[in-house]
């Protein structure tokens, strides 16, 4: 696990990696497939295509519905901006101009399996997060690193769920 940054606006990152035992093809139809993603995850409760898209293509979209116990229930529309089969697939929750998040998961071939990194970005864009900044301003850093610390529990999680079905 890595993280960096303390403020939001410094666009704190956290990244997290494991090695599965099964080909970059049999990875990324997992990371790929948004829809799944809900049963890897306490936040994310369901995901769906729109806009006619069926998979990760640049500039299709995808609406999320989370919940979580400080926050509630929200939904988010996500873009995909960068998308290589196998390699990369990479998405912007919100305007991908000035998104809220960017997600990304890396596959790099190695050691007869696959090395797969999952990063994050908060911001430049307001998210929930912003309206907890904006009401104790004066623990903005406990507010971002909290934070990290629960994407970084839910990425580790992701991961070790993509590494078994994998590997099954």
């Amino acid at each position: 696990m890595e993280w960096t940054g303390a403020r939001y606006a410094d666009g704190p990152t956290v990244e997290v990696s494991t090695w599965i035992a099964a080909p970059p093809e049999r990875v990324w139809a997992l990371v790929s497939d948004v829809t799944r993603m809900p049963e890897m995850s306490e936040e994310l409760q369901s995901v769906r295509w729109v806009d006619g898209a069926t998979s990760p293509v640049v500039g299709a979209r995808f609406v999320g519905r989370n919940r979580h116990e400080a926050f509630g229930e929200w939904e988010t529309t996500s873009t995909v901006v960068a998308c290589e089969p196998c390699r990369l697939f990479t998405w912007a929750v919100g305007d991908p101009d000035e998104p809220s998040a960017v997600w990304r998961f890396v596959l790099t071939p190695g050691n007869g399996g696959t090395e797969l990194s999952q990063w994050m970005r908060m911001g430049p864009g307001r998210s929930g997060l912003s309206f907890a900044i904006d009401a104790m301003p004066e623990k903005e850093q406990k507010i971002v690193f909290v934070r990290l610390r629960e994407f970084e529990r839910g990425m580790t999680a992701a991961l070790e769920c993509i590494r078994q079905w994998a590997q099954a």
